[in-house]
């Protein structure tokens, strides 16, 4: 699960047919049918069709998508959330965060041990402290299409948006997070408990914010362009 992960992070156009010939070439030596299960317990499973994790609800509501042909251009225009796997050596986590599309800024992430909605909802609170977006994106997951996630971004007065079905590439900025967090934090950690996991992503979030220059901001970190405080690094 752990190399499963790890495929899908790099390659997340890869379905159980293309990750099964690829473990077998690092030596799993799996068939077809367990990488399948496999990924059937994690979630993930190739962008065409929209991963797993992304199933919506019966009966929820499917917001329209709102970003097609907009620029984003500053703070607190658009927000984004997604959810990953986190394997651990004695099962998975699963990850949410937040994150403002303009700068890359993390605003809020939970870890949590199941898919319920409740850790999303936290999350989304605390998002909604202060600064408020004028849209919010996810994708068609039954924690995001739920009542009360889409019913208190409304309440708040913020739009909300919706990818698509098998429009994962929609959310390309979380899962650019997803995989930086995981090559440079998780994969490299191996957390074997909860509360290790949960102290290395605050350890890391704190540098990806504060300290890791992004190339696509002119080498300022997401927190400087977040704030408008730092003029770009040479």
């Amino acid at each position: 699960m752990r190399r499963i992960d790890e495929q899908y992070t790099a390659r997340p156009f890869y379905g159980s047919r293309r990750m099964t010939i690829r473990l077998n070439e690092q030596g799993e030596g799996v068939n077809r049918e367990r990488v399948q299960r496999l990924m059937r317990a994690m979630g993930p499973e190739a962008i065409y069709p929209k991963p797993r994790l992304s199933l919506a609800g019966k009966g929820h509501r499917i917001y329209p998508y709102l970003l097609r042909g907009v620029t984003v251009e500053r703070r607190d225009q658009v927000r984004s959330t997604d959810i990953t796997y986190v394997p651990m050596p004695s099962g998975f986590m699963y990850l949410a965060a937040v994150i403002d599309r303009f700068s890359r800024y993390v605003i809020a992430w939970r870890v949590s041990n199941t898919l319920d909605g409740s850790s999303c909802l936290e999350m989304l609170e605390e998002a909604l402290r202060g600064r408020r977006p004028e849209i919010f994106n996810t994708d068609q997951g039954v924690q995001f299409t739920a009542a009360a996630f889409t019913g208190r971004l409304e309440s708040a007065g913020v739009a909300v948006s919706m990818d698509g079905r098998g429009r994962a590439l929609d959310n390309v900025f979380v899962e650019r997070l997803w995989r930086s967090v995981k090559y440079e934090d998780i994969y490299i950690q191996g957390y074997d408990t909860v509360p290790g996991l949960h102290r290395g992503l605050a350890r890391y979030f704190a540098f990806y914010n504060d300290e890791r220059p992004h190339q696509s901001l002119g080498y300022r970190t997401p927190a400087a362009v977040y704030r408008g405080t730092e003029a770009a690094k040479g």
